[in-house]
């Protein structure tokens, strides 16, 4: 079988976030994240271990780069760690902080790789948390704040700027599921959450422009296809319900249609809001959210198939639609399924229309170690890429804007609340010496870059 080609100026890259790469917790006037307080918390990390060395790549970037260089990669999204820029969320800039941004994209733009920054993945200061975090609208204005820092120091070599990383799991994971930091659960504190930071997004936009000449400013949302179990009413209505949740609760007030109405109602039935809704909006911010993007950001990792948990009556119809069986789950519990990836590219060119679109995540955990001659074999992980590189280039054939791709991850790392026991890297850490090696996956996706298309078999 012939090659999949893609478009010519196709990104092909790769993606990481500070936290989970960075180390150097304590190092050159770094203050203290949520990440940092709530990994020293028992019980909240699997594995009871935190970022605090992770990567090392604080120390170690150059060497990173090297790597990048080598495989090829034409762009690499990186994300900002707030706490070294602004120690205390606001106020004082830490310049040593800055300064190792600075040469970081030097060094990228040296080795001709395209700088993406990322401004949020998730470390917040303990400073703002310790004030009342994102469920309070000091936090977004605090972020307009950094992001103005950022951008007047980082602005005249990066072009390419992302204001939040999965603002779902900045809301709803951390303080509705409690999973990630803080470790909430309180419905109305995520709410609110949600709404701040997509205001900060929208508060933002204007601001990276007019410190960045040429900017291209855009969001990374999490995405995922929702289908119903069976044909049954009630499982159509858990459909429903758990898109609104998940995706156009933030697609759509970012793209001008504010929120679902029938979500607010759902809330509001519920008890998460109350009867007036959602009463942290204030006149002008649903218009600020909307800002106009250059881009959005996808990730996408799996789908959801959505079975009522409620009690049935006798005209609920049997589940039709069964995931793939465990041997087809990553090691992180996740359903492979690569033709989601061009469904939700569809969707969201389909009625959403952002004029560009890139996947900014997209990977699978796999725990292959280094054979006896220092080779990892991870062909799960190379069928896994192979397979979505091929779902995204029919979305491109359907007509949609997409302009590149950033495999999840450049490096092994700390992957949240699982620790280090998953590992999403194309390159293998090891973490007590933090020796690098490429993995089978890595030097294959060095041949696609090499190339600009992808094998099929």
């Amino acid at each position: 079988m012939p090659n999949v080609s893609f478009p010519e100026g196709f990104l092909w890259g790769s993606a990481t976030s500070a936290y989970q790469i960075e180390g150097a917790a304590r190092e050159d006037g770094r203050g203290e994240s949520i990440w940092d307080r709530f990994s020293a918390t028992p019980g909240k990390v699997q594995d009871g271990s935190s970022g605090e060395i992770a990567c090392d790549h604080y120390h170690r970037f150059a060497e990173d780069v090297r790597m990048m260089k080598g495989l090829g990669l034409s762009a690499y999204r990186f994300s900002i760690a707030w706490p070294r820029i602004l120690p205390g969320g606001r106020g004082a800039v830490n310049a040593r902080g800055l300064d190792f941004y600075s040469r970081l994209v030097d060094a990228l733009l040296e080795a001709g790789i395209q700088p993406f920054a990322t401004l949020f993945h998730w470390d917040l200061p303990q400073a703002l948390q310790d004030e009342g975090g994102w469920p309070s609208r000091a936090t977004a204005e605090a972020f307009v704040d950094y992001a103005d820092v950022v951008t007047r120091a980082l602005g005249d070599r990066v072009k390419d700027w992302i204001t939040h990383n999965e603002p779902w799991c900045t809301s709803m994971l951390s303080h509705q599921v409690g999973l990630h930091a803080p470790g909430l659960k309180d419905w109305g504190l995520a709410l609110a959450a949600s709404h701040h930071v997509l205001l900060s997004h929208g508060l933002a936009v204007p601001v990276i422009r007019g410190n960045s000449a040429g900017a291209r400013v855009g969001i990374t949302l999490n995405l995922s296809p929702v289908v119903p179990a069976s044909p049954s009413p009630a499982d159509h209505e858990a459909c429903r319900n758990f898109d609104g949740y998940f995706n156009r609760w933030f697609l759509d007030p970012v793209h001008g249609r504010g929120y679902p109405a029938d979500m607010i109602a759902d809330h509001i039935a519920d008890g998460h809001l109350p009867p007036e809704g959602l009463t942290v909006v204030k006149a002008g911010d649903l218009a600020a959210i909307a800002a106009p993007c250059d881009f959005l950001g996808v990730n996408y990792y799996n789908r959801v198939v959505s079975r009522s948990d409620k009690v049935l009556d006798a005209q609920n119809q049997p589940r039709t639609v069964e995931l793939a069986p465990k041997e087809e789950w990553t090691e992180m519990g996740w359903e492979e399924y690569p033709e989601g990836l061009n469904q939700v590219l569809n969707r969201v060119h389909l009625v959403y229309g952002p004029r560009r679109i890139y996947v900014t995540e997209n990977g699978a955990s796999y725990g292959t170690a280094p054979d006896a001659d220092g080779r990892i074999p991870d062909e799960r992980r190379l069928r896994f890429l192979r397979e979505h590189f091929l779902a995204a280039r029919r979305a491109i054939d359907a007509g949609v804007p997409l302009h590149g791709f950033f495999v999840w991850s450049l490096l092994d790392n700390f992957e949240w609340d699982r620790g280090y026991g998953q590992r999403f890297g194309i390159v293998w850490v090891d973490y007590e010496t933090q020796v690098r090696i490429p993995k089978d996956s890595a030097l294959w996706y060095s041949r696609v870059i090499a190339t600009n298309s992808v094998d099929t078999v």
